[in-house]
């Protein structure tokens, strides 16, 4: 068995449909069992809960060979950190209670650092809660910004006709699509061929600028010379949380952008064969309806 968390997400709903194919017996888990009802249908054992439950965690980790982990992201948590570390060490106690031997932990680029970059802090927190872990062999995953990330930005396209963010519009940053991710992990979940504590990171199959994928979204939306804007971090924020964010979680999202604008937040080795992933944002917007 193996067993998979955010089962109903970007990359988790993946992960499972790449076990499921292959073969693998997967227990799927997610916060609505409703929404889990998909997996169940394509053959996934599912089991809801709440992340922040160990109880539960550890009832659905134990017996596992291998386990996907996040920190499910809430938008309008008013205490964002505190919620993450809450969910984080919940998920670390259920990994030890349960005596899993094997974990595959979704982090990001970034994790490296423990100030300064807003939303991934959490991430960083998290990481050295798993490397706590005695007899527990864990692959930290450090991929990038989503191309997932630009449907947020589909309902100002249709409003505005722009698209919008505070990054630098210039800036080439290695971006990546989750399933890209996903394959790594479901590899990794089937293989369990590491030892130890190890680091991955997963820049996408290029660097791209905020302004070139919008002039690619735009020319598959039929809106051809689609125009990026950068907005001040003050507006920014301010048009998160009248999108319904939370004034703490949009505050931690404009400054991990100013990292990324500043250079603070790189790969550790560069771009290398390892790192980067097959998926084209092009190949990513042609899905798209």
């Amino acid at each position: 068995m193996l067993t998979v968390m955010g089962a109903t997400g970007n990359t988790g709903k993946k992960v499972v449909e790449l076990l499921l194919e292959a073969g693998q017996d997967v227990l799927a888990l997610g916060r609505s069992e409703e929404r889990l009802g998909e997996l169940a249908a394509k053959g996934a054992k599912v089991l809801a809960g709440d992340s922040e439950d160990s109880a539960y965690l550890t009832r659905a980790f134990r017996g596992a060979e291998a386990v996907y982990t996040l920190l499910p992201t809430d938008r309008e948590s008013a205490s964002y950190h505190e919620a993450q570390r809450r969910k984080g060490e919940a998920i670390v106690q259920a990994l030890r209670d349960s005596g899993v031997r094997h974990v595959v932990a979704l982090s990001s680029l970034g994790a490296d650092l423990a100030e300064c970059t807003g939303l991934l802090a959490t991430l960083h927190a998290q990481e050295q809660r798993l490397r706590t872990l005695k007899d527990t062999h864990v692959l930290l995953l450090r991929p990038v910004s989503f191309f997932e990330n630009f449907l947020d930005a589909l309902p100002v396209i249709e409003h505005e006709g722009v698209n919008a963010d505070s990054v630098t519009p210039d800036l080439a940053l290695p971006m990546i699509a989750s399933r890209d991710i996903a394959e790594v992990a479901a590899r990794a979940l089937v293989r369990r061929d590491w030892t130890g504590v190890v680091v991955r990171e997963l820049l996408g199959p290029r660097d791209l600028s905020y302004r070139e994928a919008t002039r690619i979204l735009g020319e598959r939306l039929g809106r051809p010379g689609l125009d990026y804007v950068q907005l001040p971090p003050e507006a920014m924020q301010q048009a998160l949380m009248q999108a319904g964010i939370s004034e703490t979680f949009a505050g931690l999202y404009v400054e991990m952008t100013q990292a990324f604008n500043t250079g603070r937040i790189q790969p550790r080795a560069g771009r290398t064969p390892d790192n980067t992933t097959p998926t084209r944002f092009e190949d990513f917007v042609a899905t798209l309806r």
